[in-house]
């Protein structure tokens, strides 16, 4: 029996046991040497009470409780959930860990695997107008169907087929319901903790408050857990942007200040103020990984200014070895080799000899291209992934290589012309094509 005690605002329940018929319990407690106490002692009874009856507060206690959420994925837990779900083979699961990464739905710290701003858009939208195809049950199901096709008991194009351009396939499901979906309410993250808007803009999350009638804005930190956004931090993001960028003082060749300022890919140190009458823009550098904001001072932000920085000339091809920081992380390169620097190589303090040894390890054995050293038309720098990615001259004409991977160049593309970025966009365009295998033998015969 369940009893409520109301105190003004406050709700108190208190919930009791009495027998009624021992049934079972009686043959349990036999065996002890007073069956009928051991009986009582099941019970906790309530005092006879009525509705509306006024109760007296004897002693008041004040129990506090928490929980605790549950732990995030780390690649191992989260391994062992896609397995029990049926998501997934042993050959894709790593596959899928990068991909989660690679789109920016997840991102690691430590070794949790933490969603972000982007995860939780996509995921609402998906499941507000796709929800089907996100089921697991669903998942599952045409895992077992690829299954099916890799033991040759599907036909592959038939089931493609009817996945995409059937009655009820992806392609008429987007065509139908994209009426639907409203950009703004899409593009929206709903913190009900928070008393601004967090949206996913086209370079990135960033959070709006309304203020006095003013819309106010300013892009989120690079790897923020949405978790950890509170209104104090929204709060100091806004006045930090309000005031401005900090200046860390005067570079003294140039005489220009160097300012600290925050970007959509986090802070950066700038040379000089920008100026609306030039096409020129200030020299920038983006912090290292590891630095703190605001612990910066203004001879590391000269220094990161100063890159790429020369090392010396190579002492035996007499060309120069520098250090610099690309799109990919810091390197240092001569001669169109590049060698990614790693822990506890810094690019600001790294000396010649040490680079000598990088890169004399990386022509060894470490680039991954088997036709790294032949026929090179243009060296790209490295890949996300460890590796060169190089524009190579092949028998039928010049193609972007990165390991296995080989990408034509289309047609009208100049090898001087090509860039990092159009590199990785062919490479994993390239990546992205099922393989073509020749067949044995046919499928298994239905009877």
């Amino acid at each position: 029996r369940t009893v409520t005690v109301a105190v003004e605002d406050a709700v108190f329940r208190a919930s009791g046991r009495q027998i009624l018929f021992a049934g079972f319990f009686r043959a349990y407690v036999e065996g002890s040497d007073d069956p009928d106490a051991a009986l009582e002692s099941q019970e906790q009874p309530l005092p006879e009470l009525a509705v509306g009856e006024a109760v007296d507060c004897r002693e008041l206690n004040a129990v506090g409780h928490e929980t605790q959420p549950p732990a995030r994925y780390t690649e191992a837990t989260l391994v062992k959930a896609l397995e029990a779900e049926g998501i997934g083979r042993p050959s894709t699961y790593a596959t899928i860990i990068d991909t989660i990464q690679q789109r920016g739905y997840v991102f690691k710290q430590r070794k949790e695997l933490v969603p972000t701003f982007t995860a939780f858009a996509v995921t609402e939208l998906l499941e507000k107008h796709f929800d089907e195809l996100v089921d697991l049950k669903f998942t599952a199901n045409m895992e077992q169907r690829l299954d099916d096709i890799s033991n040759g008991d599907l036909n592959y194009l038939a089931y493609l087929t009817q996945f995409y351009l059937g009655e009820s396939g992806l392609e008429n499901q987007v065509k139908t319901r994209e009426s639907e979906i409203d950009p703004r309410l899409a593009s929206t993250v709903d913190l009900s903790n928070l008393n601004a808007e967090v949206r996913i803009g086209q370079y990135g999350p960033f959070v709006a408050r309304e203020e006095n009638g003013d819309r106010r804005t300013v892009s989120l930190p690079p790897n923020l857990p949405p978790a950890d956004l509170t209104d104090e931090l929204v709060e100091d993001l806004l006045n930090k942007k309000q005031d401005g960028p900090q200046s860390l003082g005067n570079d003294p060749e140039s005489e220009l200040p160097v300012l600290l300022k925050v970007g959509p890919y986090g802070p950066y140190v700038q040379l000089g103020e920008d100026d609306p009458n030039t096409k020129a823009k200030p020299k920038r550098a983006s912090l290292l990984k590891g630095m703190s904001a605001d612990e910066l001072t203004i001879e590391t932000a000269l220094a990161l200014l100063s890159l790429p920085r020369m090392l010396g000339e190579h002492p035996e091809t007499g060309k120069p070895v520098q250090a610099g920081v690309g799109r990919f992380g810091p390197f240092v390169v001569h001669d169109g080799v590049y060698a990614n620097l790693r822990a506890p190589d810094s690019v600001l303090e790294i000396e010649l000899d040490r680079a000598l040894e990088l890169l004399a390890a990386k022509a060894n054995g470490g680039g991954r291209g088997r036709g790294a050293t032949k026929s090179v038309l243009k060296e790209l720098g490295e890949h996300p992934d460890g590796g060169a990615i190089q524009v190579l001259d092949g028998r039928y004409g010049p193609y972007v290589n990165w390991g296995k991977i080989n990408a034509t160049l289309p047609k009208g593309v100049q090898p001087a012309d090509v860039t990092p970025e159009q590199a990785l966009q062919w490479i994993a365009e390239k990546a992205a094509k099922p393989k073509t295998t020749k067949r044995t033998g046919r499928g298994k015969k239905k009877s």
